[in-house]
């Protein structure tokens, strides 16, 4: 059954053609399996609330009858402002509007989540979950009026040139009181929102499945930070249920996350934010309960996940574009132009990122544009089959503007893997921002990319230092393709996989780094695959075990430093240029001292191309085709690099789909004349 919604009917309707339904959640509340429901454009102020499930062969369907044409926003317009001093206004507004949830008496907080504190008091400096946007963009929040009123760059911003538009809040009786420092603009004349509603589009309870959302514009919601180890909001989410598809939308300005393909309330022993509302139990070892919790909650392949985000533009949000736990298995993410998430820089912590997923269980990230993001994506725990290839990633680290840090994890970065144990493959990607990878993890397989960052985080960043002592982060693993926890182990390091990539030091390494800093050898901004000298090959690494000779307690003790020492590295068929250095063990390698090589980005009407000259350097640089066979399987949970369905991985296309033949070049493109093509188009999102 087709049902009608049109924002601009002239009265509620019941649905029908001739008389549609004004508001999209009066079509939530009546469709079922094999309905669409078919929305005008016009700007729906409202929070959808989706209380049936399609099925696999009977979806439910929202869609948006002219592509964007249908917003679906949690926020209002703000009329009605006074002029209260300089470039500042007020407006006051009865709390009446909100219900049960005051965007500024709620607080945004959570596990992992870094509130900042005053620097003189110590104390901490809340930030609230509503908003103030002006012509779409949000403005900064301040914890003081008087910060308001001067107007002033917020130092960490990533957009310093707008973090001077500020808002502030206080409640004065039953009156939310907002002032908003307009930098002399009348807000009474302008486009001017405040966030109002927590959620645009997310059940309020888990497995509504088999739902699709289609060309719309969702922005503007109230959401709360997205922990790990509890409940992760979303401005649009599943909520912890199996088959969504969020297709052709553009999607901004939540205040924390945009998607949430995320975690569940665990109320079995209070799992939700246990760290940061109990303390006594570290935050590491709530998430392992959470897992726990999820396996005898019904967490399965049969219930949970299998989504798509497809042909999506996703940005200027305030924590991530997308987020999972758990909830985010056996999913693909393809196709989508994800920016500038997490620029304001007001919300910090451990959960940034253009997509953050823990558990990312066989799913596959593909062809995605990532790009002026805090971190592009980050799997963190569980990457087990996860695949990421045929994606452009740049930008993703510290602007020039901003000093450097101290420590690899505040540059920024295309791509963080943290404490998984594999098999994950990385292949086929531009990966061109300062940092490449951060490397905290083992069970990679690094084939056919084009790089131009570093590797940081190499061996180190898994366990953490308490009393003096080592205190390992025993993370899951599962069996393969399952979500069924196989076992959990720490992180020993190694076995990966480095093969038939290009690496380029398109910078300085130390050209941002001030002279009075000194960076750890795991942070540094040299490129290359040296990174691993130490680590042994196969052959050495099996040896210890005397494989075939019989095994007593004797045997057992003398094995046991061996149980607990780095795991091998494959690298092989690698090109180095620019200074760029190989792991010196490489046998078949190129590297180049004598040309200088150069790598660019151009940018045509949003059309990206890649400029360099590399390939005019590979000559004769030939290896074979990597396979499943090569690549062998991880080693904790003992499954092989292949397919989500188990069938073999041949990486005989290239990032753009061009067959490779009997034998490849370094790097994600078949020949430098592929490179031609552009390398994202800008009107990808518009693909039917």
């Amino acid at each position: 059954m087709k049902i009608y919604v049109n924002q601009k009917a002239s009265r509620q309707g019941n649905g029908s053609k001739e008389m549609p339904f004004k508001h999209i959640n009066d079509a939530a509340k009546v469709a079922e399996a094999g309905d669409e429901v078919l929305v005008a454009p016009g700007i729906y102020r409202e929070y959808v609330n989706p209380v049936n499930a399609g099925r696999e062969d009977a979806r439910i369907v929202y869609r948006s009858t002219e592509p964007l044409g249908a917003v679906i926003t949690g926020a209002e317009e703000a009329k009605g402002w006074k002029h209260y001093g300089g470039n500042t206004w007020v407006l006051r507004i009865e709390n009446g509007v909100f219900g049960a949830y005051n965007p500024y008496t709620e607080i945004v907080e959570g596990d992992w989540y870094f509130s900042p504190k005053d620097p003189q008091t110590g104390k901490f400096t809340d930030m609230h979950r509503g908003a103030v946007y002006l012509d779409d963009r949000m403005l900064y929040e301040t914890a003081t009026l008087e910060e308001c009123l001067k107007g002033e760059v917020f130092p960490a911003s990533w957009e310093p040139e707008y973090s001077i538009y500020k808002w502030y809040t206080e409640q004065d009786g039953r009156e939310t009181v907002i002032y908003a420092n307009f930098q002399g603009k009348n807000p009474n004349e302008e486009n001017v929102e405040i966030n109002v509603r927590r959620n645009c589009f997310m059940p309020d309870k888990k497995g509504v499945g088999y739902i699709t959302l289609s060309g719309f514009q969702v922005s503007k919601a109230a959401t709360n930070w997205a922990p790990p180890a509890a409940y992760q909001d979303g401005m649009i989410g599943a909520h912890w249920s199996k088959g969504w598809i969020i297709e052709d939308c553009d999607i901004s300005n939540s205040k924390c996350c945009g998607i949430s393909l995320g975690n569940y309330h665990q109320t079995e022993k209070e799992n939700d934010n246990y760290f940061t509302r109990k303390h006594v139990k570290s935050p590491t070892q709530m998430e392992r309960d959470a897992v726990c919790i999820a396996q005898y909650d019904g967490w399965t392949k049969e219930t949970v996940g299998s989504h798509i985000v497809r042909r999506c533009h996703i940005h200027d949000c305030g924590q991530a574009g997308i987020v999972g736990r758990m909830g985010c298995v056996f999913s693909i993410i393809e196709d989508n132009h994800i920016h500038h998430i997490n620029n304001m820089q007001q919300l910090t912590g451990a959960e940034v990122a253009g997509i953050k997923f823990h558990a990312a269980i066989d799913v596959i990230f593909r062809r995605n544009h990532i790009h002026h993001c805090t971190m592009g994506i980050w799997t963190d725990w569980q990457a087990q089959g996860t695949r990421i290839t045929q994606n452009l990633l740049h930008d993703n680290f510290l602007p020039e503007f901003l000093p450097m840090k101290d420590n690899g994890m505040g540059f920024g970065m295309d791509l963080f893997i943290e404490v998984g144990h594999g098999p994950i493959l990385v292949d086929n990607n531009f990966l061109l921002s300062r940092t490449a990878l951060r490397w905290a993890t083992q069970g990679v397989a690094l084939v056919h990319n084009l790089i131009c960052g570093s590797f940081s985080a190499v061996g180190v960043g898994t366990d953490m230092t308490a009393n003096g002592k080592n205190q390992p982060r025993y993370t899951p693993y599962h069996i393969k393709h399952r979500t069924e926890v196989a076992g959990f182990m720490t992180i020993l390091h190694g076995d990966n996989r480095i093969y038939n990539n290009i690496f380029i030091q398109n910078w300085t390494p130390q050209e941002r780094i001030p002279a009075d800093m000194v960076l750890p050898d795991t942070e540094k901004l040299d490129v290359g695959s040296f990174v691993f000298n130490g680590y042994p090959t196969y052959e050495e690494w099996i040896a210890k075990f005397k494989l075939g000779e019989r095994a007593d307690m004797d045997t057992m003790h003398e094995l046991m430093h061996a149980h607990f020492d780095h795991l091998p590295v494959w690298i092989d068929g690698n090109a180095y240029f620019n200074g760029a250095k190989p792991w010196n063990r490489e046998e078949n390698k190129l590297v180049d001292t004598e040309h200088e090589v150069f790598v660019k980005l151009t940018e045509e009407k949003g059309n990206c191309k890649v400029k360099t000259n590399v390939y005019e350097f590979l000559e004769g640089m030939q290896d074979g085709i990597i396979n499943s066979d090569i690549l062998g399987e991880a080693f904790e949970p003992e499954e092989r690099y292949e397919n989500p369905d188990g069938t073999d991985l041949i990486l005989n296309e290239d990032y753009f789909g061009n067959h490779r033949g009997l034998s490849a070049l370094p790097g994600p493109a078949v020949s430098g004349e592929n490179l031609e093509a552009f390398v994202w188009e800008n009107n990808r999102s518009k693909i039917k």
